[in-house]
């Protein structure tokens, strides 16, 4: 009887891997009302995503601003765009956190399955796939980069299971970039991870003095070359063709654009939340100080440049978490096994480590997920609010003119707008096709002199004024506290409309 009812008892109790994947749900859920209030990008992309279904294009010119209305845009992810508007039609915001709650637990779940194959221990396996978790937090944001995550996850294991052997895998990287270039434009960094890891490899074979097949899976080579040359091709396939490139690449070019935002600008170790990434840094240095083994440049040189684009820009942490953390658990794991011969205590440690594992392997897993995501549903359904600040997902009004917008439909403003920055997502949401922003959070878009004019207006550089007589601005929505709000009133002579502790209003 006992034989009959372990095989139901392993679909049914969860596994380790189960409650990776509950934790990262749950911590999104919990972390949804400051994932969409952070910025105001998720606005646009809802309404972009909305045009999208409901006039069956993918707009190629600009709509939604009047300081560039009908200059060409790339569409580098329009898909992710359309997913968030299919769960906003759904289930409004709360369907919007679900979808990237989903994208983040897969992601660690993947992550940890990965970890798994480098290490013989559970509990280390567990503890770095918890810190990358929380070094890559500091980058969850309901907007569509959260996909570049999930796909350089699968992109890495592809990599791997083709160096050990699979090599007829190949075609999945051209399959999984298909996607992934119409998803998001950090498409380029699978490509970036491909030639690092094809470049380790190249660098084992120099430094081994080996000839180049030796130690690969035949025709490991031809494999690495298909899957990445397919997958250039690949990436061709979608509404802007080659010109994706031009865009991805390219904004990477604009140093004025990249150097005044801020999640491309270096990581303060001073922050709070930059510490997981700190730890993760320190725990590689001590191992690597620690353990006495000889390692593979496959292994190293994708990690060590990652930490080098990580330190060098914020947004790059996440994606260097989860390439990372198989290195930092199998170093873990050496020294895991290294201190268990020298002190008992760890030994005993290890003991239980290893009947969790035994224990784990048996129990398959994957219905506790789903009945979590079920409660999740049923929950929100009837009101529950899992986030921590228990204000549910939606637009927070000490942040977003919220009161402001409200006020606006009943006294329509006329002419053309000077909006926040921060807001342009949130007022296109809102507010278009009524409402063309100045600006908005789109900076691959909005090229160098136009930001350059809205910072020259904002700081009432010498000339402002002229500045909003060239875009015909006739009236503004901006923080009480800026001095170019004042100034419209004082130096414009502008009348102040409406005015909150969050947003003031005032027309010519």
């Amino acid at each position: 009887m006992k034989d009959r009812k372990s095989p139901l008892l392993g679909y049914l109790l969860p596994n380790f891997s189960d409650l990776v994947w509950i934790v990262a749900f749950i911590g999104v859920l919990a972390r949804g009302h400051k994932m969409m209030n952070l910025d105001g990008d998720l606005g646009r992309h809802l309404t972009i995503g909305k045009y999208i279904l409901g006039n069956l294009a993918i707009p190629r010119f600009d709509l939604f601003s009047h300081t560039m209305l009908g200059d060409p845009v790339t569409p580098h992810e329009w898909l992710s765009q359309v997913l968030f508007a299919l769960a906003h039609n759904l289930a409004g915001f709360t369907g919007v956190i679900l979808v990237c709650a989903l994208v983040i637990a897969t992601t660690f779940w993947l992550v940890f399955k990965r970890i798994r194959l480098n290490t013989n221990s559970l509990l280390i396996a567990l503890l770095v796939t918890f810190l990358a978790m929380t070094t890559s937090a500091l980058h969850w944001l309901s907007r569509p980069h959260i996909l570049t995550f999930l796909f350089l996850a699968l992109w890495v294991i592809v990599l791997d299971r083709m160096v050990k052997g699979k090599v007829r895998n190949w075609w999945l990287l051209p399959l999984l970039m298909v996607f992934w270039a119409n998803f998001h434009g950090a498409f380029i960094a699978g490509f970036m991870t491909w030639f690092l890891f094809g470049f380790g490899i190249l660098m084992d074979q120099i430094w081994e003095k080996r000839p180049l097949k030796e130690g690969l899976p035949p025709k490991f080579w031809l494999s690495y070359l298909l899957g990445g040359g397919v997958s250039l091709l690949a990436s061709f396939i979608n509404p802007a063709g080659i010109g994706i490139w031009g865009t991805s690449v390219g904004y990477l070019g604009e140093s004025f654009l990249v150097d005044m935002t801020v999640e491309y600008q270096s990581p303060d170790f001073h922050l709070p939340r930059i510490w997981p990434f700190l730890i993760f840094i320190v725990l590689l240095l001590i191992v690597f100080a620690i353990n006495k083994k000889n390692r593979k440049f496959r292994d190293l040189v994708p990690v060590i440049a990652w930490l080098a684009m990580g330190l060098y820009s914020a947004r790059n942490i996440p994606l260097f978490a989860i390439v990372s953390a198989p290195l930092l658990s199998g170093e873990l794991d050496s020294l895991f096994i290294f201190a268990a011969e020298k002190f008992k205590w760890v030994g005993r440690l290890m003991k239980a480590d290893g009947r969790y594992l035994r224990l784990d392997v048996q129990l398959k897993g994957m219905v506790w997920p789903v009945l979590c995501i079920l409660l999740a549903v049923v929950g929100l359904s009837l009101g529950f609010k899992f986030d921590s600040q228990q204000a549910g997902y939606a637009y927070d009004p000490d942040i977003f003119p919220v009161d402001a917008v409200a006020w606006m439909e009943e006294h329509p403003q006329e002419g053309n707008m000077f909006n926040y920055f921060i807001w342009g997502g949130y007022l296109l949401y809102e507010e278009w096709p009524e409402y063309l922003v100045f600006i908005d959070g789109q900076t691959d878009f909005y090229d160098e002199k136009l930001t350059r004019q809205y910072l020259e207006v904002l700081s009432v550089e010498d000339n402002w004024q002229a500045i909003l007589g060239e875009y015909d601005v006739a009236w503004a929505i901006l923080p009480p506290n800026e001095i170019v709000t004042h100034l419209m009133v004082v130096d414009l002579g502008w009348e102040e409309v409406y005015r909150d502790d969050v947003a003031v209003i005032v027309h010519e």
